[in-house]
């Protein structure tokens, strides 16, 4: 006996679309670099030191 589960089958009258939300990631990343880029004049100085802390403690 072969057991199913709902979430495999695909919807009636629709094929399984295997791309996954595409405008919902474009939206995201959209979003964050919109963010970044507004946050960069104000903490921009920081992050700069903090990378390099973080690349420091990696390499050295």
């Amino acid at each position: 006996m072969q057991h199913f589960l709902l979430t495999h089958l695909p919807a009636a009258g629709r094929e399984r679309d295997e791309r996954g939300d595409v405008p919902g990631w474009v939206m995201v990343t959209l979003m964050t670099a919109i963010v970044v880029a507004a946050l960069t004049p104000f903490v921009g100085d920081e992050l700069r030191g903090l990378l390099e802390r973080a690349f420091a403690m990696v390499s050295g």
